[in-house]
Formats: C-alpha cells, sequence, structure tokens
C-alpha cells in the first residue's frame, strides 16, 4: 500500500470515498456535492489530504486535515477531520498508516499535535486512536449550530 498526498487530478478518485464517509455518518449520497467540497478545499489550500492506495493504483482509504492554531502554545495545530477507510480494506493497517501520516505532517510543519472527534460508538476508530498513543483531553466539547 502507498501512502501519498492528494492533488486536485485525484478529485475523481477521491470523491466516492468521501461520498462513503459522508453516507457513514448517516448523510445522503452526494457524489457531485463531494467532488465540488474536495476540489473546493483543496483548490483553495484549505487542506491537506493524503490518500492510500493499492499496488495497482486503487484509493482504498483517506485522511483530510485542516490547520488550525493554538493561542496558548502559539503553534499550529492540524484537526485531523476525516478518515476512511473502504469496508473491503478495513483491518488491513489502512487506517493506522494514513493517521501516521498525518502525525508525520504535523512533526513536518512544528505543530503542537493534531485533534479529532468522533461519535461515541465508533469503537472501531477509538481503538485505532488509542492504539496509535491517542489519549481523551478531558475538555468539554460544545457546538453552537447556526
Amino acid at each position: 500500500m502507498i501512502v501519498r498526498e492528494a492533488a486536485l487530478e485525484d478529485i475523481g478518485r477521491l470523491a466516492p470515498l468521501f461520498d462513503g464517509y459522508r453516507q457513514f455518518y448517516r448523510q445522503p449520497s452526494d457524489p457531485e456535492g463531494a467532488r465540488r467540497f474536495l476540489a473546493e478545499r483543496l483548490g483553495a489550500g484549505e487542506s491537506r489530504v493524503f490518500v492510500a492506495e493499492t499496488p495497482k493504483g486503487r484509493a482504498v482509504g483517506f485522511v483530510q486535515l485542516f490547520p488550525s492554531f493554538s493561542s496558548v502554545s502559539m503553534k499550529r495545530l492540524w484537526i485531523l477531520n476525516d478518515l476512511f477507510v473502504v469496508p473491503e480494506a478495513r483491518k488491513t493497517g489502512v487506517g493506522r498508516a494514513l493517521m501516521e501520516r498525518a502525525r508525520q505532517l504535523a512533526v513536518e510543519t512544528g505543530a503542537k499535535g493534531l485533534i479529532l472527534e468522533t461519535e461515541s460508538h465508533n469503537a472501531p476508530a477509538k481503538t485505532l486512536y488509542e492504539d496509535l498513543g491517542w489519549e481523551l483531553d478531558g475538555t468539554h466539547h460544545y457546538e453552537l449550530r447556526v
């Protein structure tokens, strides 16, 4: 398996994965919206996306990160916003490899670290995160929908 940074020319291969990710979180399928969203983020340099491919070039997973900053530490912070592996490639190390590439991005950019959130019922993801050394930070997460 190869993990590499995605570019605009990868949108056609990434969009179905991103649409699958959204469906996992109970959103309706929207292939064109997925394509447009990814193209806008990558085109504007608003996110970094890494894709996992089989030796034959089939995209089987991705991770998308958004930059942020920590005022307290005065350092960059990466939000690991999206992680998805196609069902048939789960438990094969794809998710672990994508998470490791995300960690490398944080190191390469001198970031304080990475943050993420997941639903409390997503046991497989939580197990992976904890196996990789991620810890619950003990803060309360609030959301204001507008």
